[in-house]
């Protein structure tokens, strides 16, 4: 069973609710990491005994800890305690006394860590093959370059091996690996996500990635990750937000036809557009940008300060063993011993004059959308040439951290040619929610994918009309108990919706009745195990009942009692909690329901 499982989120819930162990699946992840058999994924694997007794340790589910018994792997050049870190690179290697802050976040929510995966030495590059360790093996094609510089962890997500990974992000490490192994990578708000115990490449310019096989999973990892450590001075109190629909209006940049780059290949056009047209199927408007002022903002990232940066991390190494540093990454860093502080200072004067243009440029729309990637490489192409190749796959993600922007790449349709299509959303800092709530929607309503509108056999239908919906504040009380959304629809036309008096928080309910309306709602499965657990939390008038649906099909819901609708406001015209929420603004916690 648990060899042909996924290990997402929910499949993850739905196992552990059903009898798994953490340390099953642990068990499950080192047989698949031997199946795999890439002896260049991993630069240091841990012990499969450790992990099994880190496991067991973790106790029973209480359902206080997000991750609990989530396996992951993250990029070495972020510590973990009791685990070299070489950032690519033995001669540097050192012994971390301590986990990374973000380790720790996820070592308290309970994420099992299984090892630290290969990367481009120092975090230098796009392509993933600039390390002394070897190159991982693509997970989609095994000629095409695995991607960097964050090669291991996008090739472990994209085998399945773990739930998620940890990458970091300075050029494009975190979104690159994401379209070449088919897989989402968040790119998070700079400073979102503390530095401490990460050996930086541009310390300005860094962050820690997140790679995983869907969006809502990348975003759950953010949420335990996203937290202000003073010990960081470049760490900001930034909020993770939380998913929600999509907008009334949305408004998306992009390059327009004459700022458009794809090298030749037509395939990603066509990719591209077709992605484009979708997102106008959701209701989004597309407005093509002049991208040359994006383009000239990237162009600095390996020019002057930041190329000086990352010769601050390596100085020492570079002057007193310099035969340590892969030829490529030493060519490229090595730059910087030819400039000076004023070249650093003409740098970054330089960089704000190209900012106050590429900000102009989006101001009248909402968000970005770039491909992720405006072609494929092989390993073929970079051994004849191991610098072009990388500066192209830089096109659309060298200049978002100049420019203090977030990001999520994900995958769309694959291209005529079966390779993998991706694009990137993109927005300013603080945006991170806004951006993985568009690529949800995206995701989830996909031409090729097959909606899953009926529950297991060991779950129940749920119909839910208040702030347990999808994006609501209390739709992890779902989501924490392994349920999963069905569908978004409409009860039939025989209900009244109220907002039930007292509070805060406000509560919605529903009541049948003989003439009424369609009222918006969502129905999700939720393991039968954890249903008496749920309902012991929903208070009076409110009651479980059976509800009819648009379609004429009926699903276990929540209801209020006749006496419950006293001193309530009826606000059935408005067709759902959603829009009472909207119309009140209301910024407290919402229902229960």
């Amino acid at each position: 069973m648990l060899d042909k499982m996924p290990l997402s989120l929910t499949d993850l819930r739905k196992a552990y609710a059903s009898g798994v162990t953490p340390a099953d699946i642990v068990r499950e992840v080192y047989r698949r990491i031997e199946a795999i058999g890439d002896p260049a994924l991993f630069i240091h694997l841990r012990p499969m005994t450790d992990v099994v007794a880190e496991a067991e340790a973790l106790g029973p589910n209480n359902n206080s800890q997000p991750l609990w018994g989530v396996p992951y792997v993250a990029k070495d050049n972020i510590d973990v305690a009791g685990i070299r870190t070489t950032a690519g690179c033995p001669d540097y290697a050192y012994a971390p006394a301590k986990d990374a802050f973000v380790i720790a976040q996820l070592r308290t929510a309970g994420a099992l860590v299984i090892g630290k995966t290969n990367l481009d030495q120092f975090a230098t590059g796009l392509v993933g093959v600039r390390s002394p360790f070897g190159v991982p093996r693509n997970a989609v094609d095994p000629e095409i370059v695995p991607g960097g510089s964050s090669s291991g962890s996008g090739v472990a997500v994209g085998h399945g091996l773990v739930t998620f990974s940890l990458g970091t992000d300075t050029a494009g490490s975190g979104r690159v690996p994401a379209a070449l192994n088919n897989i989402v990578g968040l790119k998070p708000s700079l400073g979102s996500l503390s530095a401490t115990g990460v050996v930086p490449a541009c310390r300005t310019l860094d962050t820690i990635s997140i790679f995983s096989g869907s969006v809502a999973d990348a975003f759950a990892v953010f949420e335990v990750a996203c937290a202000e450590d003073t010990a960081d001075a470049y760490s900001k109190p930034i909020e993770a937000g939380q998913l929600s629909p999509l907008p009334a209006s949305l408004s998306i940049g992009v390059p327009n036809a004459a700022s458009r780059i794809f090298f030749g290949d037509e395939a990603q056009s066509d990719s591209f557009n077709a992605a484009l047209e979708h997102l106008t199927s959701l209701g989004a408007t597309i407005v093509e940008l002049d991208f040359s002022p994006f383009y000239a903002v990237a162009e600095m990232l390996y020019e002057g300060a930041w190329v000086a940066e990352r010769y601050t991390v390596v100085e020492e190494l570079m002057q007193t063993n310099p035969e340590a540093l892969h030829p490529t990454t030493s060519l490229i860093i090595g730059a910087a011993t030819k400039l000076s502080a004023a070249d650093a200072f003409r740098g970054m004067y330089r960089l704000k004059e190209l900012e106050r243009t590429a900000l102009a440029t989006m101001a009248d729309v909402d968000m970005l959308c770039v491909p992720t990637i405006p072609t494929f490489y092989s390993l073929a192409d970079l051994e004849a040439d191991p610098v072009t190749p990388n500066s192209n796959l830089g096109t659309y993600t060298n200049f978002v951290n100049l420019l203090d922007m977030c990001g999520i790449a994900f995958p769309t349709a694959p291209r005529s040619d079966g390779r993998p299509g991706s694009i990137t959303l993109l927005g300013a800092s603080g945006m991170d929610a806004e951006l993985a709530s568009v690529a949800a929607a995206f995701s989830g309503h996909a031409p090729a994918s097959i909606p899953e509108d009926t529950p297991d056999a060991d779950e129940i239908a749920l119909a839910v009309c208040g702030a347990h919906m999808s994006g609501m504040a209390l739709n992890h009380e779902l989501t924490s108990r392994g349920g999963r959304l069905l569908t978004a629809t409409r009860t039939a036309p025989h209900y009244k919706l109220y907002a039930l008096a007292g509070g805060p928080p406000q509560r919605p309910g529903l009541l049948r009745v003989e003439q009424g309306a369609e009222i918006e709602l969502e129905v999700w499965a939720l393991p039968k195990v954890f249903m008496g657990d749920f309902m012991a939390g929903i208070p009076a008038p409110l009651s479980i009942g059976t509800v009819s649906l648009a379609d004429g099909q009926e699903a276990h819901g929540f209801l209020v009692e006749t006496a419950g609708v006293q001193g309530a406001e009826d606000i059935t015209h408005l067709g759902g909690w959603r829009a009472f929420v909207a119309r009140s603004d209301a910024k407290t916690p919402e229902s229960v329901t």
